[in-house]
């Protein structure tokens, strides 16, 4: 026994001795953060902010200080207090990024750093692996960093083993823990409902614990969008201060802890939300969290999207670099009430209108109960027969003749009671033993967790695929949170329910990706409920919300353009709002364009105009898609919003402008453009005009050059109620 307890000791001594003074740099072009084993063998975080010129910088905000803490001047530095995935059970007072019970009843965890290893994946990326290891019991911790230096953008997870002899159990596993020390902290948040969605929300924190989660299981995004801001001393604004974006690559329940302790000293804990999902390990099992991706800016909120949007292009969204497609949908010209002919005949309107595919949405399927409405059909997704008597086969080979691709609308998670599907498989849904099944919009979860259900969901798409040349695009819905959150597959292990629910959707999704690679698809949600880059690795697109007014989108566009490129937000242009279709359009144009209209009773001057601006868009998509975003008037602000898009040899721009509610005649100010060359000169070209309509801004035509537009600037916005203006600014 003596003999154990010296080598157990010995063990410890040796690894802390191992691990005193390694310091591990994790940098992009313009952050750096910073880790150091201390002299007692544990990891932390010494520094987060901009990269320094002389790393030896570097040494001195990690040097081990006598003092209880040490904080750099107006600086987010930090010394070595700051655990860089603290544990629970020993000396943390604080929110834990882990926490778990072992075999022999102990709730304790320590993790002492083990060693690091550093590769480049490529001339962008390099990912870094920290090895923690708890001295006493077999379990290990590996942190992995991935660096996007072009991107300055930071991807990190956790990856949690054991080698006991039984499974322990997990009660916090977070993917990441940034730690700050600042005057003040300013959180700004993305919150909403149905139709409201992404409203921004900023607030000072306080002493204690400021939570933003979701506890849904899917559509959770309801509430609260997993994205946040958080502005160190001061308020950030679009071009000036220091602040962190964060976003969590996740699609089933999440958490975002801000814990503001006795010393002033913030820690941000991301990642699953551990609410009633306890998880049994077992034995040499991975257990591997979802990715937190970050930016750091120290030129304000408006640099913190662009790096994001970067990186989203070439890492975030799936064929991020590739074009998108224009649509024209029926769900508003017909619901429910269609069939073979007048699909057809929008065929015809969506050639007329110059887009480039027709989409159907919800109501193609169901035989024994048609769906003709929503309460009946969701799960057998045969076409209707009495609708569609020759099948989607049939219109696909028709919009072929036409000169337009098909897409088609799914909701293949879902499940109607009066369907075909609920009555050969029960026992396929989540519901709860001994309660009364709960309906949200008429419907129930299928159960995930069960291969036999993600084989069928993978069926779904697979018989359309195979449908004669198959569809151009899917719209993949999902309509309802999760209740009855009980899986009859998962037996003893519900608390795993909300994890392997999303898990499942993603195995489901790898297969469609794989078997399907060049296969675009929409990410919908009863709206903007399911908006993370968890999903967006299988899609190329998420609806925003189902509120499609303009005057409300202009602040949900704005909200989700913080995190998401333009490219990845479907806007379209519908009935909701009284607003003139120049309006709509010009709004739906400031992301990707899409229609929901009835074309025939467009008057003659709306078609052309509708004609103009799809040809404008289709040309200027490439700048609109992928083009440095910058955003200088705020609907938050002011009765206005005005945005530009710049692409990335600044030769070409695209300025949006809408006048919202003014309470008077406002004489708008000019206004300033960004991101132009100051050396070169641009014609500046009003476009989306309505036909024999006068110009608003008085210079269009005119050059001037990109020293001129960006410091003195053009009266670019109308001072009429809900109007829009567009310029088109062309380096000459």
């Amino acid at each position: 026994m003596k003999k154990k307890l010296f080598l157990l000791v010995f063990t410890m001594l040796l690894c802390k001795a191992n691990a005193q003074g390694e310091q591990i740099q994790i940098e992009t072009q313009n952050t750096a953060l910073i880790l150091k084993a201390g002299k007692n063998g544990v990891l932390y975080q010494s520094y987060l902010g901009t990269k320094l010129r002389d790393n030896s910088g570097y040494n001195v905000v990690s040097k081990e200080s006598t003092k209880s803490f040490v904080v750099n001047d107006g600086n987010p530095l930090v010394n070595l207090r700051h655990q860089a995935y603290p544990t629970f059970g020993t000396e943390n007072l604080f929110e834990p990024a882990i926490r778990m019970t072992h075999n022999d009843g102990n709730p304790s965890l320590e993790l002492n750093y083990v060693n690091h290893s550093t590769q480049k994946l490529d001339a962008n990326t390099t990912e870094t692996i920290i090895k923690l290891k708890d001295p006493v019991y077999p379990v290990e911790v590996t942190l992995h960093y991935k660096a996007f230096y072009n991107e300055n953008t930071i991807e990190q997870w956790t990856e949690i083993v054991h080698h006991e002899k039984k499974p322990v159990m997990l009660y916090n596993y977070a993917s990441s823990m940034l730690h700050f020390d600042a005057d003040h902290y300013w959180l700004t948040q993305f919150h909403g409902d149905w139709a409201k969605e992404a409203r921004m929300q900023e607030s000072e924190l306080t002493s204690g614990t400021k939570i933003i989660d979701s506890k849904l299981g899917v559509r959770t995004d309801m509430y609260q969008t997993p994205v946040f801001f958080l502005s160190l001393n001061a308020k950030a604004n679009e071009n000036s201060g220091e602040l962190v974006a964060g976003t969590i690559a996740w699609s089933g329940n999440f958490k975002f802890t801000f814990e503001l302790d006795n010393k002033n000293s913030l820690r941000i804990s991301s990642g699953i939300n551990p609410f009633a999902s306890e998880y049994n390990l077992e034995p040499g099992r991975v257990f591997t969290t979802p990715s937190f991706i970050y930016t750091f800016s120290n030129k304000g909120k408006g640099q913190a999207s662009r790096n994001l949007h970067s990186w989203a292009k070439k890492y975030g969204v799936k064929d991020g670099e590739k074009s998108r497609l224009t649509l024209l949908n029926n769900w508003e010209t017909t619901f429910f009430n269609f069939d073979e002919k007048k699909l057809t005949d929008m065929f015809a309107d969506s050639k007329t209108l110059g887009v480039d595919m027709f989409l159907l949405d919800d109501g193609w399927f169901g035989n024994k109960y048609p769906r003709s409405g929503d309460k009946s059909g969701l799960g057998d997704w045969q076409a209707t027969k009495t609708k569609l008597p020759n099948g989607i086969g049939f219109l696909m080979q028709e919009a072929e003749k036409t000169g337009i691709k098909f897409g088609i609308w799914i909701e293949p998670e879902m499940v109607n009671p009066k369907s075909e599907l609920y009555e050969k498989h029960p026992d396929w849904v989540l519901k709860l033993p001994n309660r009364p099944e709960s309906y949200y919009r008429t419907q129930l979860v299928l159960d995930l967790c069960n291969p036999q259900v993600q084989d069928f969901v993978f069926k779904t798409v697979d018989d359309i695929m195979q449908t004669k040349q198959g569809v151009a695009f899917f719209k993949w819905d999902c309509n309802r949170m999760m209740t009855n959150a009980y899986s009859a597959y998962l037996k003893n292990q519900q608390s795993h329910l909300f994890i392997e629910y999303t898990r499942g959707l993603y195995k489901v999704l790898d297969r469609i990706k794989m078997k399907y690679p060049n296969l675009p698809m929409m990410l919908c949600a009863g709206g903007g409920g399911r908006t993370d880059y968890g999903l967006l690795q299988y899609f190329t697109e998420f609806w925003a919300s189902d509120n499609t007014d303009p005057f409300n989108r202009v602040f949900i566009q704005w909200g989700y353009s913080q995190f998401f490129p333009a490219f990845s937000i479907c806007n379209h242009v519908t009935s909701w709002g009284n607003q003139s279709i120049k309006f709509k359009t010009d709004v739906a144009m400031m992301g990707k364009l899409g229609f929901d209209i009835n074309v025939k009773e467009l008057k003659e001057k709306e078609l052309k105009y509708c004609q103009e601006a799809v040809a404008n868009y289709k040309r200027l998509s490439p700048v609109i898609w992928h083009g440095d975003l910058y955003r200088m008037i705020s609907p938050y602000d002011e009765s206005r919003a005005v945005l530009m898009y710049v692409n990335e040899s600044k030769s070409k721009a695209v300025l949006f402008s809408y006048t919202l509610h003014p309470l008077y005649d406002p004489q708008y100010n000019a206004v300033r453009f960004q991101g132009l060359d100051p050396n070169k000169t641009y014609k500046v070209e009003e476009i989306n005009l309505m036909p024999e309509a006068k110009k608003s801004v008085e210079e269009s035509g005119e050059s001037f050059t990109g020293d001129y537009l960006m410091n003195v600037g053009l009266r670019v916005s109308s001072s009429k109620v809900e109007s829009s203006v567009v310029l088109e600014i062309t380096e000459l």
